[in-house]
């Protein structure tokens, strides 16, 4: 086990990369990040003859996050604490997943299934201030594209009051027959809606147009056509002073751990201009459409959109 003492952070760096290639784990003793309050990364702290380099448990939590592990706090001690970073494994993910006529990739016994982003902070707190932003309980008519287990209408049937939510048609839609079915369950009563159906063919539902229109990390999917199946939805399911919120994944799921940045094909690395592509086609239609169009959060980008008609 290495002391961190007075190691910058490239240094730090190159050696847990090098120590990682033949490491599952990898434990460093370093400067318990509670030592001291009001103190930025980088400064140095005399402690005990040494001088050591402070950084937050933020900072330790981000390394670990860029090199792909987990990060634990295995001893506390007065001035200094070990961290353990474990190397996540990368094919324990449910990008990898197949799905096909046996294996639903996104169904109720799937990987992708036990993900709760409401439980990620960076995920629920924006998603509530998209809801805020929409003025959700005014909202009567809402559409939800890619429901999976209804995880999003959960969050509005908190943050309403009983006797809003009751005058409330929440309907959502998903290609997973079971996760459909646990959806239909966990919420039961007659103003939730929900359809297993393929949303490129919407228009064999008889959908009433819809004053909010949700859909968290489905329109990118592969089997769709983006762009056209973005503007199908603003033209013919959304009423003319409707609002939308999108949400546009920015992470990667591995070893159940939500890990930063947009992966795309033949890239080993977070790359992401596909992302911001897609993000500005909307952004810009839906501002020659006469919306006011937010962009927030950070793993998860959301953008919102309320009319200014």
């Amino acid at each position: 086990m290495k002391k961190i003492i007075n190691e910058e952070m490239f240094e730090i760096i190159q050696y847990l990369e090098n120590e990682l290639k033949n490491n599952n784990e990898i434990s460093i003793e370093v400067l318990n990040p509670n030592v001291k309050d009001d103190i930025y990364a980088g400064e140095k702290l005399k402690i005990e003859n040494n001088k050591f380099i402070y950084r937050s448990y933020k900072s330790w939590s981000d390394l670990a996050e860029i090199l792909f592990c987990k990060m634990l706090v295995i001893h506390l001690y007065e001035n200094t604490v070990i961290l353990k970073f474990q190397k996540l494994n990368k094919l324990d993910s449910f990008h990898n997943d197949l799905n096909d006529e046996k294996n639903e990739k996104y169904g109720e016994n799937s990987t992708f299934f036990r993900i709760n982003k409401n439980e990620e902070p960076v995920f629920v707190y924006t998603y509530l201030n998209a809801l805020k932003n929409v003025k959700i309980e005014e909202k009567r008519n809402i559409l939800n594209l890619g429901i999976n287990k209804a995880d999003e209408f959960e969050v509005i049937k908190k943050l309403v009051d009983e006797k809003i939510l009751n005058e409330m048609n929440l309907v959502g839609i998903d290609y997973s027959k079971s996760a459909i079915e646990y959806s239909k369950n966990r919420f039961p009563d007659e103003n939730f809606t929900f359809y297993n159906h393929d949303i490129n063919r919407l228009n064999e539902l008889d959908l009433k147009k819809a004053d909010l229109l949700i859909s968290i990390g489905t329109l990118q999917s592969s089997g769709l056509n983006f762009k056209l199946l973005f503007m199908d939805l603003i033209q013919n399911y959304l009423e003319d002073k409707g609002s939308i919120i999108l949400g546009f994944p920015n992470c990667r799921w591995i070893n159940g751990e939500m890990i930063y940045g947009a992966k795309a094909a033949n890239y080993s690395y977070s790359e992401q201009s596909v992302l911001y592509k897609d993000v500005y086609f909307c952004k810009k239609y839906l501002q020659q459409k006469k919306y006011r169009v937010t962009l927030t959060g950070k793993n998860y980008l959301f953008l919102t959109a309320t009319s200014i008609k």
